[in-house]
């Protein structure tokens, strides 16, 4: 697939991955719509990506619902037909389950997972109409396994996986294709931003998100994942061999997985 002239949807696009993606899309010729809550780094976004780029800035928070259809329609206004729909939205945890407020597990959910179905629910019509699309969604290495501080965005992203596998299912008889991303550790903000028990911002950099992937280099790898239109695939270095240890080996991976440690 050539991305060249095709639409594409990019939610959390103020930074990180989506940030990422939309200058790679960008690279190849396509045209953009970038969602986060943040207008004016899209903006700046928008700045780097090349002259030429045909670019729709539609500032989105996917957790607040009432929104996205409204949402929707400016975006369908804008550009009649979406080509493909980048569900990278999303929020981390970093706290044991006895310290974490339920407010926080819910605001988890409605990010991770409940917005990245609405969103894909409100434009599910213009793709099955069409009878073509790609819908991407970021899942994480997390929707494969969990593990220590990380339960309420491990069990979003394992809901990610089931809905979208099932919607995979659904639509194939429209042309329509689901390709799920599981990133391992990728140098972002991620890990700052990823919330506490309390719901306060972590504010720490982990070594191991440090010392990921760049942004650029995941999007490089993501982008032939995509134009081949895969149906799922784990991004990353060798903290992705998890997923098979736990796999091949549950009993081995639970004994270690029970040592970590997070500070």
């Amino acid at each position: 697939m050539s991305f060249q002239n095709k639409v594409i949807w990019i939610t959390g696009a103020s930074s990180g991955i989506g940030e990422g993606l939309a200058y790679a899309f960008a690279e190849q010729g396509a045209s953009l719509i970038l969602s986060s809550r943040k207008k004016e780094a899209l903006e700046k976004v928008k700045s780097n990506c090349p002259g030429d780029t045909k670019v729709l800035i539609l500032p989105l928070d996917v957790s607040d619902f009432e929104s996205i259809q409204p949402t929707v329609d400016k975006a369908l206004e804008h550009f009649p037909k979406i080509d493909i729909l980048v569900n990278n939205a999303g929020i981390s945890q970093r706290d044991l389950i006895e310290n974490t407020d339920f407010e926080v597990d819910r605001k988890i959910m409605d990010v991770n997972y409940l917005g990245t179905v609405g969103l894909t629910k409100a434009l599910l019509p213009q793709f099955i109409e069409n009878r073509s699309g790609q819908i991407v969604v970021m899942s994480s290495v997390m929707g494969k396994f969990g593990a220590p501080y990380r339960s309420g965005y491990a069990a979003s992203k394992h809901a990610l996986q089931g809905y979208f596998d099932s919607l995979r299912a659904e639509i194939d008889k429209y042309n329509i294709k689901v390709t799920i991303l599981c990133p391992g550790y990728v140098h972002t903000q991620v890990t700052i931003n990823a919330l506490k028990g309390d719901g306060s911002h972590n504010n720490v950099m982990a070594e191991a998100t440090r010392n990921g992937l760049t942004p650029a280099q995941f999007a490089t790898k993501a982008l032939r994942i995509i134009a081949s239109r895969k149906e799922e695939a784990l991004i990353g270095g060798k903290e992705i061999y998890a997923v098979y240890v736990k796999r091949f080996f549950p009993s081995f991976f639970s004994s270690q997985v029970k040592k970590i440690k997070v500070k």
